[in-house]
């Protein structure tokens, strides 16, 4: 089968619409492969929404919250979190190393009737095209990553000075290793085996050592739980142990 690229989408063949349709459908199926993301995505955006609102002194309650705020989702994946923020008036630019991920995203976006400039490229790409925007997320994704000083530079660069970064990762601890690779991947199957490296998880502590040799200020870190008894995610600001979110800025001057 042939394989459609970021640049020649636009001639996409029947077929292959047809597939990207279909993988759009798995991936925005609540309660189908995708049902652990879909349920951490309400906590996510709240944090995200009212953080950056706060940033702007809008009200986080108001429809249009982000309205012209540039916004780039680094690691979009199928438009999760891009959707509903460009819903909220973003200005939204989602990219996405994965081929696949970029296509499926695309094809859902206009069945959704929402203009986002998704592409198929690295943080670096964008860097060279001399690209910023207000707010930065790099959501899940440094610890996927085989340079994370160097990603994380590259993410700085795309911000405006005074522009928000936020980062959500996995800590490096006994317990995310427990529940994080082992519960979720192998007991629970939430997450296809070999999903997550653990050795690739970032500790708070060298997660504000990335950010300080890319130049930002860490402004808050808060940690985000799931309670199995009630089956939900929430804010959970002294837990670090597994899922935590930091939020940084880059100096007006810079």
């Amino acid at each position: 089968m042939s394989h459609a690229s970021a640049n020649n989408s636009r001639t996409a063949n029947a077929e292959e619409i047809a597939r990207f349709s279909a993988m759009a459908e798995k991936w925005w199926d609540p309660n189908g492969a995708m049902k652990p993301l879909h349920k951490f995505n309400p906590i996510r955006l709240q944090l995200l929404r009212d953080n950056i609102a706060a940033h702007l002194g809008r009200d986080a309650n108001q429809l249009d919250v982000l309205k012209d705020i540039e916004i780039i989702d680094i690691g979009c994946g199928a438009g999760l979190l891009s959707e509903p923020l460009a819903r909220m008036g973003a200005k939204m630019t989602s990219i996405d190393a994965a081929e696949n991920n970029i296509e499926v995203a695309k094809v859902h976006a206009a069945q959704s009737g929402l203009a986002i400039d998704y592409r198929n490229c690295t943080p670096e790409m964008l860097v060279d095209e001399g690209k910023q925007f207000d707010i930065v997320l790099n959501m899940e994704v440094i610890e996927h990553v085989d340079d994370p000083q160097f990603f994380m530079q590259a993410c700085a660069a795309l911000l405006k000075p005074g522009g928000l970064m936020f980062v959500a990762t996995l800590n490096r601890t006994i317990k995310s290793l427990a529940l994080a690779k082992f519960g979720a991947e192998y007991v629970l199957r939430w997450l296809p085996a070999g999903t997550h490296d653990w050795r690739k998880f970032v500790k708070p502590s060298e997660m504000s050592g990335f950010l300080r040799g890319a130049g930002l200020d860490l402004v808050d870190i808060t940690g985000v739980a799931y309670n199995p008894i009630n089956d939900k995610w929430s804010v959970a600001p002294r837990d670090l142990d597994i899922n935590y979110m930091v939020i940084a800025q880059k100096p007006s001057g810079a």
